[in-house]
């Protein structure tokens, strides 16, 4: 059974995303006060495919996974929502059905908000009209900075950067070495792979010439970055 209320970390994790921390209180307030949690496993269904939207969401631990199925049957995977993170107001706002699958990534809690709490919120407050264009428009930016990436840039540098991109959100501190930040979101190297639209062996290669350069460890449990500034650097050259 779901436990009904978010825990202190949970909630902390909620009103500390840039988005959310920077509505007024009073909104945050109608928001917080009709949701309710989910806690889901690995791999459990959140949303699919087609599927009306019921459900305003936001990821208050773990991680949740965007992802699609190829007419192959081969599961591909677009981005990882973080703590903090709302989604799945698109199909809300523009009455379509769901255009992705959408799985937990590892125990993961989602705070969800009801369609027609979504709507009488939006009824509520003009606030919420315009904060929703602010998320919509840091989304397309975000897009229009991933395909300029993906056209310009090599994959030795888009994985630098996406490696940078998940120790800013998943880093946990090395307790031995102050340098040395753990990824603590455990992606296989296929997954990885799917972020940047490379095959595995190409990223395999890029991440083994990584560990010779010392900018980052290969472990059984994930990666580990060692040198944060040589990754910069890697992410910032074109050629």
């Amino acid at each position: 059974m779901d436990d009904p209320i978010l825990n202190i970390e949970e909630r902390e994790a909620i009103n500390a995303g840039r988005w959310f921390s920077s509505l007024s209180p009073s909104l945050r307030h109608d928001i917080l006060r009709c949701a309710y949690v989910k806690r889901c496993k690995d791999s459990d269904l959140i949303a699919a495919r087609g599927d009306p939207a019921e459900e305003w969401m936001a990821c208050a631990r773990g991680a949740v996974r965007v992802s699609s199925t190829s007419l192959s049957g081969k599961q591909i995977t677009f981005t990882y929502v973080e703590p903090g993170i709302w989604f799945g107001d698109v199909a809300i706002l523009d009455g379509d059905r769901r255009t992705h699958d959408v799985y937990a990534h590892g125990d993961t809690t989602i705070l969800c908000v009801a369609k027609a709490d979504f709507q009488k919120i939006l009824s509520q407050h003009v606030e919420f009209y315009e904060a929703m264009l602010r998320l919509q428009a840091r989304r397309i930016r975000q897009l229009f900075g991933l395909v300029e990436d993906l056209n310009t840039l090599p994959l030795r540098s888009r994985l630098a950067k996406q490696l940078l991109h998940l120790a800013r959100s998943y880093g946990v501190q090395s307790l031995t070495n102050a340098q040395e930040v753990r990824i603590g979101l455990h992606l296989a190297q296929e997954e990885l792979a799917q972020l940047l639209g490379a095959s595995r062996q190409r990223v395999n290669q890029e991440l083994k010439a990584m560990e010779r350069e010392e900018a980052i460890r290969i472990e059984p449990g994930g990666l580990v970055i060692r040198n944060r500034d040589a990754l910069l650097e890697i992410s910032e050259a074109d050629h």
